[in-house]
Order: C-alpha cells, then structure tokens, then sequence
C-alpha cells in the first residue's frame, strides 16, 4: 500500500511543488477547520461511493464548502442508487480508513477501476489541500499537479459539475 511516505517520495520524483503539514488526525473537514487548516477552502471534500449492485465504485472530490445531492449526481450521470461505499470496500479500493479518504488513495486501486470525479469548481483554483493517504497530515499542491498524478497512475478522470 501506498502510504504518507511514500506520497511523498513521488511528489518528490516528480519534481511537483508543495506545501505538507504534519498535524493530529482529521477526521472531518469541521476538523480541518478547526485545525486552520482550510486555506481559502482549498481542501477538498472527498466521498466515496459505489452504484446500487457494488460492482462500480466512484471518488466524488468537491470544495469542503459544497453539498453533494447524491441523487442529482447519480441521475447526471446515470448512476443507480449510489450510496456511500463501505469502509471494507474503502480499504480494498483505495487502501483507506474512514475519515482518511483522498484523491491520492487512487495510488492503491491496484485494477485501475475507480473512477475519480471532480467538481469544476477546482478548475479555477490555484491549489487544492488532501491527505496523503493519511489523515495526520494535508498536502497542498496544484490542481493540475493532482490531475496529472491520478490520470498517470491510469484511473478515469472526469471534471464535471457536480448537483448540489
């Protein structure tokens, strides 16, 4: 599994600029808040969900400030029945916990099958802020910096507008 370390390692490889703050497990986005941590809200807000049979799995990445009308976003998309995924299916797909869930957990979707939503709101924003695979610790980098990490590793990739 690809953990915090490791993370940064390939930001490192990659040459990507950053910004990383160690800090006490967070488990919410309330709890980021709390922590200082939602630079201009920058922080995404991340759901993992799956379609009503749990043959399909998906990442929805919105800004923390944002609701997500699950039904919307499933009929948009024509998506059945979406619900939140359990945590031993976050553990298999993406090698997360509860409350650590990232855009950077697609690293350990080993088949390549999530597919990755995220907002258009991020499309205008300089950076965005996400665990490394661990909720002790947000990683602040470019918007395109992410993108580009997630679509190399092989995982769809979709800019949409997400309903709220």
């Amino acid at each position: 599994m690809i953990g915090k370390e490791e993370i940064r390692k390939l930001l490192d490889a990659k040459r990507i600029s950053y910004e990383w703050i160690d800090h006490e497990a967070a488990y919410t986005i309330e709890d980021m808040v709390r922590m200082g941590l939602d630079k201009d809200m920058d922080v995404a807000k991340n759901l993992f969900l799956r379609d009503a049979k749990g043959e399909k799995h998906f990442l929805v990445v919105v800004r923390a400030d944002k609701k997500v009308d699950l039904k919307a976003f499933g009929t948009s998309f024509g998506l059945a029945r979406l619900s939140f995924a359990s945590e031993e299916r976050l553990k298999k797909h993406l090698g997360l916990k509860k409350g650590a869930v990232t855009p950077l957990g697609i690293l350990n979707d080993t088949e390549k099958k999530v597919t990755v939503y995220f907002d258009k709101d991020f499309l205008g924003m300089d950076r965005i802020g996400v665990h490394p695979n661990d909720n002790t610790a947000s990683v602040y980098l470019s918007v395109k910096d992410l993108f580009d990490i997630i679509k190399d590793h092989g995982n769809e990739l979709e800019v949409v507008e997400i309903p709220h």
